[in-house]
């Protein structure tokens, strides 16, 4: 696409919260229509009427690529989120991966469905439609139970071959980057015009400072290279990169990020997003980043206090003179007895001058 269409949307000052699983959880039948593509499709075009945007985010849930890995892997449904490897897969766990995918084997509800949801957008609205994805290396954090030390180890020099527990992370990465490229292949096919990968785990936690400062280059393999692949996949459909990390980073991580070249770049509320600004090249549009994970609740931040960060981040951003987009550090997931407080918070986002 034309990148010049988010730099506009940001001269015109567009402000938007990422909310469709607050429009989902107000329908009756919101499980049910997480299996229905016209269903869920209705509330993503419903979630971009009602927060007057032309970009229709699907929901950001990140399980749905390893529900079909495990899937492929043979593993009992009702272990997803709490299942990684005990030990370091085999090279023909990842070839069985690759095939299955290959074939479309124990394709998903999930996936299916998020594609059926693209379709229905794309045929039924005039409303940019986006798909969705968990970025390689944050999907890899859940299929290994101590992922930070692993990670550490290859950053100070430990081989695959040295270390089997260095092993597990590249032989993961490897089956994620093979799960994400499908499905986003399959989004692109029903019609998405750009995809938002979440990085969410490419952050200061898993990966140390201190040895990037030195010279290490884990981020780089671990993290770019993946993410590269997809932006090249991207490129092959003419559609563009939204990546989001919310997660703790250093200046570093958000330089490097120039290299996947995004058309937008979402970020949390613990970065000073004007000062990011400085950092990211001015062909890409900034996203963010109230803090709308703690919307739920007036201990956290009041609607007043919303309404005055709000101010302040749209002062400071119009000073960088560089292209932005308000909008919510994540998205804004519904919380049972909160919903008219997380409301108002959005509404005085969106509407304080």
């Amino acid at each position: 696409m034309n990148r010049n269409y988010y730099i506009d949307l940001a001269q015109k000052g567009l402000r938007m919260p990422i909310g469709s699983d607050l429009v989902l959880k107000e329908k009756a039948d919101h499980g049910q229509r997480l299996f229905n593509g016209k269903l869920l499709g209705e509330v993503i075009v419903e979630t971009a009427q009602r927060f007057n945007t032309p970009l229709a985010f699907p929901l950001m849930d990140l399980t749905v690529e390893k529900e079909w890995l495990v899937a492929l892997l043979g593993i009992p449904k009702d272990n997803v989120k709490e299942w990684h490897f005990e030990k370091n897969p085999s090279l023909e766990d990842l070839a069985v991966v690759k095939q299955g995918l290959h074939e479309n084997k124990y394709l998903t509800g999930r996936i299916q469905t998020n594609c059926d949801a693209i379709k229905y957008v794309a045929q039924n609205s005039t409303f940019l439609p986006v798909g969705m994805s968990i970025g390689p290396f944050s999907m890899m954090t859940t299929l290994i139970s101590d992922p930070i030390t692993a990670v550490y180890m290859a950053g100070a020099g430990a081989t695959a071959q040295e270390d089997e527990e260095v092993g597990m992370v590249e032989t993961a990465l490897e089956m994620s980057i093979a799960i994400i490229l499908k499905s986003i292949r399959m989004q692109l096919e029903h019609g998405a015009k750009a995809i938002c990968v979440c990085e969410p785990a490419a952050n200061k936690v898993y990966i140390s400072p201190m040895q990037l400062d030195a010279g290490s280059d884990v981020f780089d393999r671990y993290v770019l290279n993946y993410n590269k692949q997809i932006r090249n996949l991207l490129a092959e459909y003419d559609a563009d990169l939204i990546f989001h990390d919310c997660g703790e980073l250093v200046d570093s991580m958000v330089t490097k990020y120039n290299e996947l070249d995004p058309a937008i770049l979402s970020l949390g509320s613990s970065r000073k997003i004007w000062e990011d600004a400085r950092l990211v090249n001015d062909a890409t549009v900034l996203f963010g980043n109230l803090p709308t994970k703690k919307f739920y609740s007036d201990r956290d931040i009041t609607k007043e206090q919303v309404k005055e960060l709000t101010l302040t981040i749209l002062e400071n951003m119009k000073k960088t003179n560089h292209p932005f987009i308000l909008g919510s550090e994540c998205d804004v997931l519904s919380v049972p007895g909160a919903t008219a407080t997380i409301m108002e918070k959005i509404e005085a986002m969106l509407t304080v001058k």
